[in-house]
């Protein structure tokens, strides 16, 4: 690998562990970096996805110092990560079937943190093109890109490629759904560069437990994020749910009484969509399960 001769870069942190920050620069490769104790101070914690300036420390071992932590674009919550551009959400169409209220629970989340979805449902190989047209109906409604891809057969895989260009994409979804074959796929080198990463810091699998951008190519990163097989509502109030569900959004001001929940008012135009076939029934009935529950914790409290 070409080392670099000047003692201050540019590059990203795709990686951050136990006070180590793996630092990637164009053109030259992975640093590993300690953060300055002025962070502290000011009480910044370098975050995956930062844009970073740092000084080299040692070119052979390819060690620097993290100096200044450029203006954040954005910040998630969940996960904790910087300058996301769009949220990537795989789920399989079938084996294991699809979980939409755990689906619906991240379009929540990314509506609430502003952040563009795109949903890929993988394995569109053993489905029909009847399955497929009614899902891609019902999530188009929420303001979302949906493609379906097969990792099996490579249909849909020059799409993703195209959508991810240029942007930093987390990626995200529950196990055994092929997010890492999909992944294997945009980068083959994916693998081997965590490999490095893990066996520098002598971590081993438990690094696996924390997100990561995979530089794909020019300015193109993946962020891969653990599986996952809940989110929390915490940050909602039960009001504000409603906002979250996108496609309620052009028929609410039709409801008899303003602040409408949807749920037991009479009159109400979201409820009457849902009958008619405009709204997805089980968008709906996953609204009613988030809203209780959300209404059951504040009881609680």
């Amino acid at each position: 690998m070409k080392k670099v001769k000047t003692n201050n870069m540019q590059g990203k942190i795709i990686k951050g562990i136990a006070g180590f920050y793996y630092v990637h620069v164009q053109d030259h490769g992975i640093y590993e970096c300690k953060a300055k104790g002025v962070f502290r101070s000011k009480k910044i914690k370098p975050l995956v996805g930062d844009d970073v300036e740092m000084t080299v420390l040692d070119n052979e071992e390819m060690t620097g110092n993290i100096t200044r932590i450029c203006p954040r674009k954005n910040e998630l919550i969940r996960p904790a990560v910087a300058n996301i551009d769009q949220a990537l959400l795989v789920f399989a169409m079938k084996d294991p079937k699809p979980n939409f209220n755990l689906l619906d629970r991240f379009l929540m989340m990314m509506l609430k943190q502003e952040v563009p979805t795109i949903i890929c449902f993988n394995k569109k190989d053993i489905t029909t093109d009847e399955e497929q047209r009614k899902l891609s109906e019902i999530y188009e409604r929420c303001g979302c890109e949906v493609v379906f891809t097969s990792t099996y057969t490579e249909e849909g895989l020059q799409f993703i490629e195209q959508l991810i260009q240029g942007k930093t994409t987390a990626l995200a979804g529950p196990s055994g759904v092929g997010k890492s074959s999909l992944l294997n796929c945009l980068q083959p080198k994916a693998a081997m560069e965590t490999g490095n990463i893990s066996e520098k810091i002598r971590r081993g699998k438990h690094t696996t437990r924390h997100s990561e951008l995979i530089y794909v190519k020019d300015h193109t990163y993946v962020m891969d994020t653990p599986g996952f097989s809940s989110l929390f509502t915490h940050m909602f109030e039960k009001e504000d749910i409603k906002d979250y569900f996108y496609e309620f959004r052009e028929y609410e001001d039709f409801c008899r009484f303003q602040g409408c929940m949807h749920i037991n008012e009479p009159d109400c135009a979201v409820k009457e969509a849902v009958e008619e076939g405009r709204i997805s029934r089980s968008r709906y009935e996953n609204y009613k399960i988030i809203y209780e529950e959300v209404k059951q914790r504040k009881k609680k409290w």
